[in-house]
């Protein structure tokens, strides 16, 4: 099995400890990191590498930043996504993680959050998605396993959002923004997770206010999806929720899934 993990640790020197914890732990072949918060040259190498893993960062100061670790080797294609000239935030990195004789291509995505819905925010979150549906649809062309994994920032249904009356015109839970997110979808992408879920009320991220925790309020926005040749493999998917008990965590916890080998 190939195990493809998804977590936004929201401060990679911050949450380190609970990140190496975790890896030892959990042991994932490959993972996909995001809001790292710090540009690439201040990336733990040293310390995630002591765990086995080879490393492609692209970070940015305070802010953003994403990672993809592997035990494979692994060749970086992209470093952004394309379609994006001028903008220079570090949301997306795409690498071949060479896998024994059956190669897997995967992408670590921070989509943009969106909020407020009446600023230039939404419209740049909805903007960078359509950049994303182009580029989805073209990997789907090579005929590749694929996984593209991380935080969407979109709550697909009302049944990955504790409270939909809430959250209805937040931008992770707008039509607009679940629109594109299914636009993805129908291309022929298979929510990794939801594939064996169905079950509603399972939730990757909580919110620090007092009590979304404890309470279960919470949001599903970290994803994996795979191309028909990884969803062909499929052999497992959950989401881990041991993290975000720690003290100190992310907001978030980390989603997997298993590819046959």
């Amino acid at each position: 099995m190939i195990k493809v993990a998804t977590w936004n640790v929201n401060s990679v020197k911050a949450r380190l400890g609970h990140l190496t914890a975790w890896l030892k732990d959990a042991r994932p072949d490959i993972v996909l990191l995001q809001e790292l918060k710090c540009v690439s040259e201040q990336f733990p190498e040293l310390e995630v590498g002591d765990l086995g893993y080879n490393i492609g960062v692209v970070g940015q100061k305070t802010y953003n930043g994403v990672a993809i670790l592997a035990k494979f080797p692994i060749e970086i294609e992209l470093r952004a996504l394309p379609g994006g000239e001028g903008d220079d935030q570090a949301r997306y990195i795409e690498a071949v993680v060479a896998t024994g004789e059956r190669p897997v291509r995967v992408a670590s995505i921070y989509l943009p959050n969106g909020n407020p819905v009446d600023t230039d925010k939404f419209r740049y979150k909805l903007d960078w998605m359509a950049r994303l549906a182009v580029h989805a649809r073209s990997l789907l062309d090579t005929e590749e396993a694929v996984v593209l994994g991380g935080d969407y920032n979109v709550c697909p249904t009302d049944d990955d959002v504790h409270d939909p009356a809430a959250y209805a015109n937040d931008a992770l839970c707008r039509p607009e923004s679940r629109r594109v997110f299914r636009t993805i979808l129908h291309q022929g992408w298979t929510d990794a997770f939801r594939a064996l879920h169905p079950e509603p009320g399972r939730y990757s991220y909580w919110d620090y206010q007092a009590g979304k925790w404890p309470r279960d309020e919470g949001l599903r926005i970290d994803h994996l999806l795979l191309s028909p040749q990884a969803a062909d493999r499929l052999a497992a998917a959950e989401i881990d929720k041991s993290p975000r008990g720690k003290e100190r965590p992310s907001d978030h916890t980390p989603v997997w899934c298993e590819l046959e080998d």
